[in-house]
């Protein structure tokens, strides 16, 4: 099996750069099942990935993520899961094996677990052929105090922003992209210059919360994560097909 890296380049080649956030308020397992498939089927050609959040994770079971991500393959699409994952080297690994088992392709993690332990993450999800996507800036208004907060270097004489450090992080330790969210395109574009291809950008934040998918990309997105942009469209078909076509633009 070929790399997370390269199987969602090739899911967006020349088809979209679009992933659904398929983020429902719902704790019916089964509503969620049903709809989240019924969205692959409807949506999927408008898109290369899919996006679980952990608060539609968490009333699912393992047969029915299974399920879900069996019917993301078959549509040629890729799955993340979104749950910012943070946490110590052992609940980590046992985290991800869990992830990797019921069918997903990579997962978001929170690089404030601390370099070693995002190291260990990233080590072991390669290994697998699997992708790890890091948090360096989030698309939500209030989060920019947090990310733009100074914080001490690694020589502990330099400082840097928040974000500057998770961004050397992902760099430094091989990860398949960051999270850069699409309200904050001057940070994309400061992410761009420093990963020269190394990983992939991945925006979210497209239309509900402000950001534009047109400055994201020019800015040096490389994928838009799109949920109630798409989801609570008058038509979620054709709204979806507007960003694709947007997306193949840049």
């Amino acid at each position: 099996m070929t790399s997370f890296k390269t199987r969602i380049r090739e899911a967006s080649s020349g088809k979209s750069k679009i992933i659904l956030a398929n983020d429902f308020n719902n704790f019916d397992a089964y509503k969620l099942e049903n709809k989240t498939i019924e969205n692959i089927k409807n949506l999927g050609k408008y898109l290369c990935a899919i996006k679980l959040n952990l608060h539609l994770i968490l009333p699912l079971g393992l047969k029915e993520l299974t399920r879900i991500n069996h019917a993301v393959h078959d549509a040629g699409l890729q799955s993340i899961a979104d749950i910012k994952l943070n946490d110590i080297g052992n609940t980590n690994k046992i985290v991800t094996e869990l992830l990797w088992h019921t069918g997903f392709d990579a997962v978001i993690v929170n690089p404030i677990m601390g370099r070693e332990n995002l190291k260990k993450i990233i080590n072991s999800a390669h290994k697998e052929n699997q992708g790890v996507i890091t948090l360096v800036h989030m698309s939500s208004p209030e989060s920019k105090l947090a990310y733009d907060v100074k914080v001490k270097g690694s020589n502990k004489k330099n400082s840097a922003k928040l974000y500057e450090l998770f961004l050397n992080w992902s760099t430094s330790l091989f990860a398949d992209g960051i999270i850069v969210g699409a309200t904050v395109p001057k940070i994309i574009k400061l992410c761009r210059k420093k990963v020269q291809g190394m990983c992939d950008i991945y925006s979210p934040g497209i239309g509900t919360q402000g950001g534009s998918a047109q400055k994201s990309m020019t800015s040096g997105a490389d994928y838009l994560i799109v949920g109630r942009t798409i989801l609570k469209a008058k038509d979620p078909q054709e709204k979806a097909k507007k960003l694709q076509q947007l997306s193949l633009v840049y």
